[in-house]
């Protein structure tokens, strides 16, 4: 079959893999009974070709390149088992499916799951990175239509620890129970009963939910320790501000101490903004996605227990206030500053154009002086430009007496005295106004 010619103008650079990203993330099929044991990893420092390098010592995966983790998806087929590679901005997920290792369903009592993996021994251990969330999660059968029989097999299993639970689904198509503790082997456990014949899409879709529940829960409160360390310096630069400006009331400090204090509280302040505003930009979205999460769960109440909503609400709201608070007195605190800076700056700007008047009225002053002064060099100027003209007159006229002509000298230079400072005065005021006119 020939290609069809094409109809549209050249794609958009990014247009495939925009395209590709809904599909990017293919949500698993898993068939019940099944147990799905979850790590997700800090990945900070770890690169793709370290995970890879890790993968490739999964059994018939030598043959696995970096530039097969580009798309930051894979799954894997493994002897027994499938795992799922994904990575995310902050974090890396390795999610194994098998089958539910036999003697471990319900009625069992907190059955060990660990030596039943279908990896090689130390896989685990050897993922590169930190982890953030590992978790085991049973996906069982069993009659939903009886709830409560269900709860009491799942304390069984979980333990007889306290528990959170729920129905999910409009029509309560399975039961969700967790007691969201961390065991000595370093796991949560989860534990889902749904009736036979639930289609394993539904199943895939039930886990990836719970699963990204709890890692977000887990990535939303990583703000919280940022959120305490930072409350101790907030405080004291909020005393330094005060300090600042009531020393700026009471003027009882110079305009450029004060200026060094704040610019060293500033410098401070935008460092604390430019190293924890991802991390608490980050943490609302994670919350946010939280939120769709347990919503997306559809979560009807068992008479007796907390749902996994009311659990987040009472638990991780109070984190997530405590975070929020954090960033808006974080981000109060800078714009205060700025405040503060203005009337400072405006303060010396005054004081500045007070200093420049003082100045322009001593340069007027001067000025004044300057011309009063000039006017008396121009009045001497007049009469020492007068008396060496009149005595060229009387020079000239007692050569013209020597030459007999009938002159006398000093009669004829007396008289040309006034015509002279006449002449010389008149000079002056031209000069003047010529040089005027040039400005």
């Amino acid at each position: 079959m020939d290609t069809p010619a094409r109809l549209l103008p050249a794609d958009e650079p990014l247009r495939r893999q925009l395209h590709d990203e809904v599909h990017a993330r293919p949500p698993a099929r898993i068939r019940l009974p099944a147990l799905v044991t979850y790590v997700a990893v800090i990945h900070e420092g770890v690169s793709r070709e370290q995970e890879c390098e890790h993968l490739r010592r999964l059994p018939g995966q030598a043959g696995l390149t970096p530039d097969d983790l580009q798309g930051s998806f894979v799954r894997l087929r493994l002897p027994g088992a499938t795992l799922k590679w994904e990575r995310h901005t902050e974090f890396t997920r390795y999610s194994i499916v098998q089958a539910m290792p036999a003697g471990a369903g319900l009625g069992q009592r907190d059955p060990a799951l660990l030596p039943h993996l279908a990896l090689p021994p130390d896989w685990l251990a050897g993922i590169p990175g930190q982890t953030l969330a590992a978790i085991k999660l049973a996906m069982l059968e069993g009659d939903v239509a009886q709830p409560q029989a269900c709860l009491a097999q799942a304390r069984t299993w979980l333990g007889e620890h306290p528990v959170v639970a729920s129905l999910m689904g409009n029509r309560g198509h399975s039961i969700v129970v967790t007691d969201f503790m961390l065991r000595d082997s370093g796991f949560e456990r989860m534990l889902v009963i749904a009736p036979p014949g639930t289609p394993e899409t539904r199943v895939g879709r039930i886990s990836g939910r719970l699963l990204e529940l709890e890692t977000y829960r887990l990535m939303a409160l990583r703000g919280l320790p940022v959120a305490k360390r930072l409350g101790p310096k907030l405080a004291e630069d909020e005393r330094r501000l005060a300090g600042i400006t009531a020393q700026m009331e009471d003027k009882s400090a110079s305009d450029q101490a004060l200026l060094d204090t704040l610019v060293s509280l500033a410098a401070g302040v935008e460092r604390a903004t430019a190293e924890h505003a991802y991390r608490f930009a980050a943490t609302r979205a994670y919350h946010a996605l939280v939120n769709q999460r347990i919503a997306e769960l559809r979560e009807q109440p068992i008479h007796g227990t907390q749902t996994i909503g009311e659990f987040m609400q009472r638990r991780l709201s109070p984190a997530m206030a405590t975070v929020e608070a954090s960033a808006r007195r974080l981000a109060s605190l800078s714009d205060r500053i700025t405040r503060t800076s203005a009337l400072l700056r405006t303060r010396v700007d005054i004081a500045t154009e007070g200093q420049n008047q003082q100045l322009l009225e001593r340069l007027t002053r001067g000025q004044a002086l300057q011309l009063r002064l000039q006017s008396t060099v121009e009045g001497l100027s007049i009469a020492a430009i007068s008396y060496y003209v009149v005595s060229l007159i009387l020079y000239v006229a007692k050569a013209g007496k020597a030459a007999g002509l009938p002159v006398h000298p000093e009669l004829m230079a007396g008289a040309m005295i006034p015509l002279v400072l006449l002449g010389v005065w008149r000079m002056i005021r031209r000069i003047h106004a010529t040089l005027h006119a040039g400005h």
